[in-house]
């Protein structure tokens, strides 16, 4: 048996977060609550690894621009231990229809060699944007969005962006009537769109709040054979029989889980609770 040099354990430790847009409120909670882990914020400048409102375009995929900021709040504070989250937004892969929000929540722990990632997708979102002509349109646009408990941002234009005509964090109605005026004076129209940062958005800031529960889950989820944290998923394989047929279908028939320190694996059968898949997930009963 290979066993970790020592046990791992985050009670008492102080993990440095990247965040300039109070993350923390409902991180350090859970990390503390859960882990014992306690969270320090790191004196970053996020932004320059991405903004929604787009003056910076985003490093790499969402996982590497997470891993960016932790490592820099690392390299800024000396500390082993930092975590960073980072958020998309975009069309439900099954439900094209409905705006998805899928949050990482990445620990990057130096002294252990050890890096995990919490992730959470969820419709439950404001996201939403819109090109307005007059000033009832954007108060509707406005209600819509959870206007005033969730901020709004005003541009001249969704694709040449200037930040010099870039509003964020807007929370009053009387401010959103003088921008989105002066927008309209100006260039004609007005973009408006929700601001995403989680400070403004307390939607979003319950998604983050679910991918640190999940980054939790996989803490403590030891390996058997050695006992590093983050024993989880690392592949699911397919062929769930059909309720109907016994076909197998595309559903987890098992999962496999793998230590990422020894490499010991192994599967479970039926990781989602269910047996046989509904028909109409069958391609044969449900070509």
């Amino acid at each position: 048996m290979i066993e970790f040099p020592y046990p791992i354990s985050f009670d008492g430790r102080v993990g440095v977060l990247a965040s300039m847009h109070q993350k923390e409120t409902v991180m350090a909670p859970i990390l503390l609550t859960e882990v014992g882990l306690q969270l320090q914020v790191a004196s970053l400048n996020t932004d320059q690894f991405g903004t929604f409102t787009r003056e910076i375009d985003r490093p790499g995929t969402q996982l590497e621009a997470a891993r960016l900021k932790a490592k820099a709040a690392i390299d800024l504070t000396g500390h082993s231990l930092a975590l960073a989250s980072e958020g998309t937004f975009s069309p439900h892969p099954l439900l094209p229809y409905l705006a998805c929000n899928r949050e990482l929540v990445i620990l990057i722990d130096a002294e252990h060699g050890l890096e995990l990632v919490g992730e959470t997708v969820s419709t439950q979102t404001n996201f939403r944007h819109q090109l307005v002509f007059d000033l009832n349109t954007a108060l509707e646009f406005a209600q819509k969005a959870g206007f005033p408990d969730h901020g709004l941002v005003v541009m001249s234009d969704a694709d040449r962006i200037q930040s010099e005509t870039i509003v964020k964090g807007i929370h009053q109605e009387a401010e959103l009537i003088e921008i989105v005026k002066r927008t309209l004076e100006q260039f004609g129209q007005a973009w408006l769109e929700t601001d995403m940062r989680a400070m403004h958005n307390p939607t979003r800031m319950q998604v983050i709040g679910d991918a640190t529960r999940d980054l939790v889950r996989k803490l403590k989820q030891r390996c058997p054979q050695c006992r590093y944290p983050g024993f989880d998923v690392v592949e699911r394989q397919g062929g769930l029989p059909c309720e109907w047929c016994g076909s197998p279908t595309d559903l987890t028939l098992q999962a496999i889980y793998g230590c990422q320190y020894c490499g010991f694996q192994r599967s479970l059968l039926y990781p989602d609770g269910k047996t046989a898949a509904d028909p109409a997930q069958c391609a044969l009963c449900n070509p």
